[in-house]
């Protein structure tokens, strides 16, 4: 029986990598209906909006989508279609795991991490507004429902992987009010998962931390804006943006996406690597059920990329985007 997901290709490489990806999923032998939907420069080049409303209606249908990245204006024009959509959809949970990959050298090894972050509030909350000319000011929401129900979702994430340990990262040594209630709501989940070591550190110390000694960590807590800069730090430690995953979790639907942008510059010329998509969509297999498909996928990968011969130009290889799927299909072939 085919699974019904929500497909959002997305802007600039998002086709490119998307494509490739639907065409290695198809070799894993699982079945999938696709119901593709268009937002951001796609669907304003179609005449409709940023955001139809039929993304929403697809993804509380169908409870799971894979999505390709989306390009967010700087300094202006609509507001971020990922922001929105999680907000709308109250995925309150951003799962960003990161861990060495065969074959690509970096100056660390042993690397296995996640990120979790809360993803609904904090500076994200959009609450930003102009006090008098030349003066602007942002609000950053720490709530104890979301600061709760985060901690909560980083301590079940880590005991049903078998990872014994969760850092909560903040700032509350100066932002003793928000980041206080932050901790306060971590530190009153951590008694109901004693198996699990539990420590806490100051987000700028968690940084410097992650660059001199990352295979201390499993599971790292923290809010929104923390979280969106350390999770691409993360992705730095392993081989870049390309190679690194991502999810957004909540009760209403999951969706399964890269961690990168649109990468406009190489957008249409066959160059851009799948790889963050492609682990993406192994969280998505495992998170439908189907494990075995989802361990063949990573263990293909993984047999591509620690040969070497076949590698996308970000990774220091001449491989197109369509030469490195059709390598992956081969290893999946057996």
């Amino acid at each position: 029986m085919a699974h019904d997901v929500t497909l959002i290709p997305g802007d600039g490489i998002g086709t490119e990598i998307t494509a490739a990806t639907l065409r290695v999923l198809d070799a894993t032998g699982v079945e999938f209906a696709w119901d593709r939907v268009e937002v951001g420069e796609v669907s304003l080049a179609a005449g409709g909006p940023v955001l139809p409303e039929e993304v929403y209606d697809s993804i509380r249908r169908t409870g799971v989508s894979l999505k390709g990245p989306v390009a967010t204006p700087v300094a202006g024009g609509h507001r971020s279609v990922n922001v929105t959509i999680r907000k709308t959809l109250d995925l309150y949970a951003c799962v960003r795991p990161v861990r060495n990959l065969p074959g690509i050298k970096t100056p660390f090894d042993g690397v296995d991490l996640t990120i979790v972050r809360e993803n609904t509030e904090g500076l994200y909350s959009g609450i930003e507004h102009m006090v008098t000319e030349g003066v602007a000011e942002s609000l950053k929401v720490i709530t104890h429902k979301g600061s709760t129900r985060i901690a909560r979702y980083a301590f079940e994430y880590a005991r049903k992987r078998g990872i014994g340990k969760v850092t909560a990262v903040h700032k509350a040594n100066i932002m003793k009010v928000s980041d206080g209630l932050f901790l306060e709501c971590v530190r009153a989940v951590r008694p109901e998962f004693p198996e699990i070591e539990y420590n806490e550190m100051i987000v700028d110390n968690c940084a410097m931390q992650l660059v001199r000694w990352p295979e201390q960590f499993g599971v790292l807590v923290m809010n929104n804006l923390y979280g969106d800069i350390l999770s691409d730090l993360c992705a730095g430690l392993v081989g870049g943006l390309g190679v690194a995953p991502g999810a957004n979790i909540g009760e209403m639907g999951a969706i399964f996406e890269p961690i990168h942008g649109t990468a406009p510059d190489i957008a249409g010329k066959g160059w851009a690597n799948p790889t963050g998509m492609l682990l993406s969509a192994t969280m998505l297999l495992d998170h439908i059920g189907e494990d075995a498909a989802a361990a063949r996928l990573k263990a293909a990968m993984d047999a591509v990329l620690e040969k070497g011969e076949v590698r996308t130009r970000d990774l220091g290889g001449k491989a197109g985007t369509d030469e490195y799927a059709d390598a992956l299909i081969k290893a999946l072939a057996g």
